[in-house]
């Protein structure tokens, strides 16, 4: 597909498009983890339509030394806290040891207080022996889904499908080989940003996304009781 200003007008109908495709699969109890923020409200669709639990995967992109935008790596949130790091990036940047440590640590805080903030008092579904949903807003360098994949991954999930609205091409075949199965409904041969791809693609606030969660909660409760 050719790149176009706009694809979606926002995240919800970027998620109710992706739902179109996902429901197709007909894939039995899954578990659906939102990109926060960005990708809470596409997952959020997804959820609804699927009726499955909605569930956050925490994972914060490490930027390349003067380009925080350039993904050099990503941290995964979890017992054993996992980072993936992009190696071409790496070498070009010239990322030492040092600077990964110390982006480590920074994002790791982040992912704590996102954690005290978005889940307390919740109920989080157990990924293992399940098939787990990874949806974003997006994708760019893919280094955050990947961190993602490999986290539930090792969590134990039996399944992970990764579901995106739009990347570029050289990402998607690089995730297509990491996964289970993986949707995305655009891959244009131009790709520029993310944001291109949507009429309205605001930041979202953490108010946003434990409103989204709030109103999931009863997402998939005839299959848990």
């Amino acid at each position: 597909m050719d790149w176009r200003p706009t694809l979606f007008e926002d995240r919800a109908d970027a998620g109710r498009r992706l739902a179109d495709v996902l429901v197709a699969l007909k894939t039995r109890d899954p578990v659906i983890y939102a990109l926060p923020r960005g990708g809470a409200p596409v997952a959020f669709e997804v959820a609804r339509r699927l009726d499955a639990p909605l569930d956050l995967a925490l994972v914060r992109k490490i930027g390349a030394p003067g380009n925080p935008e350039l993904a050099l790596a990503a941290v995964i949130d979890g017992d054993h806290p996992h980072t993936v790091v992009n190696e071409e990036v790496r070498r070009l940047t010239g990322a030492d040891a040092a600077y990964l440590e110390r982006a480590q640590a920074r994002e790791l805080a982040e992912i704590e207080r996102r954690r005290d903030l978005y889940f307390r008092g919740r109920s989080r579904p157990d990924p293992r022996g399940r098939t787990a949903i990874i949806v974003d807003d997006g994708l760019a360098t893919g280094a955050t889904a990947r961190a993602a994949v490999l986290g539930l991954r090792g969590q134990g999930a039996a399944r992970v499908i990764l579901a995106v609205p739009v990347a570029p091409p050289d990402a998607a075949d690089a995730l297509r080989e990491e996964v289970d199965a993986f949707v995305c409904l655009a891959e244009p041969a131009s790709f520029h940003s993310v944001s291109q791809a949507y009429a309205d693609f605001h930041q979202l606030e953490d108010e946003e996304v434990l409103d989204l969660m709030d109103r999931a909660a009863s997402f998939g409760a005839a299959r848990r009781s």
